[in-house]
């Protein structure tokens, strides 16, 4: 039997609107600059002191590859708190460039997409971030529902959002999201 799905549009800035979908999960190892960028960007406050000192470990750091791509990723991040798509959007790309085989470049990539509205490509990427592995792949699977919703495929977006809520049963975005859904087979 065929289920059908109805939903109410949902709104954007549910994209941003709980915190972890825009979490950085990527830990750089070590100290210095690129530690505190961590942290900046997991505190939540989308400060510009966190964007200087993420900038400044870019800069002066010694980096590795992959702690270059996270500190990319953190920074990145911490534009996603601030809206700010399109420069979340450029650093996401310098970490793809860097380490690819990263799942939270993907996702947060894909987070930064879904803002821009550029939905086919977001919900690439956050297939991809799922299918490699991240380490909170609740917000992948939130952010992807927002884009296959933008899409029109209420069907996997709905999917989505059970499995987001799944994986994390104390986060309130997904359960809020499934309630805007009424799912009916055929002949109810």
């Amino acid at each position: 039997m065929t289920a059908s799905f109805r939903a109410v549009p949902v709104a954007l800035a549910l994209l941003m609107s709980a915190a972890p979908a825009a979490h950085a999960a990527t830990m750089v190892i070590g100290g210095g600059q690129a530690e505190s960028c961590y942290k900046e960007a997991d505190s939540g406050r989308a400060s510009q002191y966190g964007l200087a000192i993420c900038t400044g470990a870019l800069e002066g750091d010694p980096l590795t590859r992959v702690d270059r791509a996270a500190t990319f990723v953190n920074r990145g991040v911490i534009y996603l708190q601030r809206r700010d798509g399109k420069l979340a959007l450029a650093d996401l790309e310098s970490a793809l460039r860097l380490a690819p085989e990263i799942g939270e470049v993907h996702v947060n990539r894909g987070a930064a997409l879904v803002m821009l509205g550029r939905y086919a490509e977001g919900e690439a990427a956050l297939s991809r971030g799922i299918e490699i592995g991240s380490k909170q792949p609740q917000d992948a699977y939130f952010n992807r529902a927002i884009a296959r919703e933008s899409l029109g495929d209420l069907k996997g977006a709905y999917r989505d959002y059970v499995e987001a809520q799944r994986l994390a049963p104390e986060w309130t975005a997904p359960k809020v999201e499934l309630a805007r859904f009424s799912v009916s087979r055929p002949g109810e």
